[in-house]
């Protein structure tokens, strides 16, 4: 389990590296896809599936729009991809901040500070995430209706932001 959850965060701290470092939406959104799994696998791992189901499902929606928007919008004909000169230097420069971050902040870090929520199933009636998702809705309904309102005026306003001198946001080419 110790080599499964180090894996999982080893693959999501590359691939924010992957999606910080390059410029280009096309392999970005691929890093963001890995950053999304590997964040879930996390999740599970710690004895959350259901959270974890609902944030994989809605980020990746999400994560689809977004894409389209750019890759319609940074159309090249030529990206630049991950082994490229500049796209290197900077992942090599990211990497080592995380490194440095690591070892100026993870001193007392250990793999026995992991404990699953499933692990103290014995004394609860519910499963870990169970109590957390009902917990968020019933405590934070009126904030899940403010974001909603916050993504619907966002779209509009990226749609407006890309319509250009066209009528519409429907444009011919």
């Amino acid at each position: 389990m110790t080599l499964l959850m180090y894996l999982l965060m080893f693959s999501w701290i590359f691939a924010l590296v992957a999606v910080a470092s390059n410029p280009s939406p096309y392999f970005a959104a691929l890093g963001l896809v890995v950053v999304a799994g590997s964040g879930c696998g996390v999740l599970i791992a710690h004895g959350g599936p259901f959270l974890s189901l609902v944030l994989f499902l809605i980020y990746l929606g999400g994560m689809l729009v977004v894409f389209a928007y750019s890759a319609a919008l940074a159309a090249e004909p030529h990206p630049e991809t991950w082994g490229s000169g500049p796209v290197l230097i900077y992942a090599m420069v990211y990497l080592l901040g995380v490194v440095g971050a690591a070892v100026l902040v993870g001193g007392g870090w250990y793999e026995t500070s992991w404990v699953p929520a499933d692990e103290l199933s014995e004394f609860s009636m519910f499963r870990g995430d169970m109590g957390g998702v009902a917990f968020m809705y019933s405590s934070g309904g009126g904030m899940l209706v403010i974001g909603a309102w916050v993504l619907l005026l966002t779209l509009f306003v990226v749609l407006e932001l890309t319509r250009g001198l066209s009528r519409g946001t429907l444009r011919a080419v």
